[in-house]
């Protein structure tokens, strides 16, 4: 498994290589300390089998995020997170919606950047929990001062609340929490391993603010009907 690792500070570089060595044996990396290494990166042959880039925002020749936007565009099944320096939720927001399936705020510690990267190579999307926070609390704004409506269509609403928490294999892994099945056989389920599906677990119960996997499963169907 190969990743590309794009930043310009050298210490930055090697500590993230030394914590995501734990992915496995089979490891190595690409690395890109300015645009100009990073297009060729992407460019160079073999490059649409990497698993993964982490690509920092600012580094030399880059423009705004124009370098994440080509990575996109040139490597569209290669997964892409952006590690930074800053923790701007709007600027979190904008980065997601243009494709970009995992934000790392470098003042994070090692062991949640590998967990989030181990999320995004098992197919989800990693929200920094600041920004799960804000949606959160965005919605516990809005709930009491909502117009009555119809059941039906409240139901609907919230659900559309609860997928705007949550990804889909998120959702998935819940529902079949819901159904009281332990993550062995929602591993088999979803044909991930136990190890993913505590990652995203540990996801869902921030997420939705809750402790434990009953609270979550209330949390749930109090919100959708799951």
């Amino acid at each position: 498994m190969r990743i590309l690792i794009a930043d310009d500070h050298r210490l930055i570089v090697e500590g993230v290589k030394l914590k995501l060595g734990e992915l496995g044996p089979d490891t190595d990396f690409a690395i890109a300390m300015d645009m100009a290494e990073l297009r060729e990166a992407i460019h160079a042959p073999g490059a649409d089998t990497l698993a993964l880039a982490l690509i920092d925002l600012a580094m030399p020749g880059v423009r705004g995020n124009e370098h994440l936007a080509e990575v996109i565009e040139t490597l569209p099944h290669v997964p892409v997170m952006v590690l930074s320096g800053s923790e701007d939720p709007v600027m979190m927001k904008g980065l997601l919606a243009m494709g970009v399936q995992g934000f790392i705020p470098k003042a994070y510690s090692p062991d949640v950047m590998l967990s989030a990267v181990r999320l995004v190579l098992s197919g989800g999307v990693y929200v920094p929990p600041l920004l799960l926070q804000e949606r959160a609390d965005g919605a516990a704004t809005a709930s009491p001062v909502a117009t009555p409506v119809p059941s039906a269509v409240s139901t609907d609403s919230l659900e559309e609340r609860l997928r705007k928490l949550l990804t889909e294999r998120q959702i998935d892994v819940l529902r079949l929490l819901s159904q009281g099945k332990p993550n062995k056989l929602i591993a088999r389920d979803l044909g991930i391993s136990e190890g993913t599906v505590k990652i995203h677990l540990a996801a869902i119960f921030r997420a939705l603010n809750v402790r434990n996997r009953v609270e979550a499963v209330v949390a749930s169907r109090r919100i959708s009907g799951l």
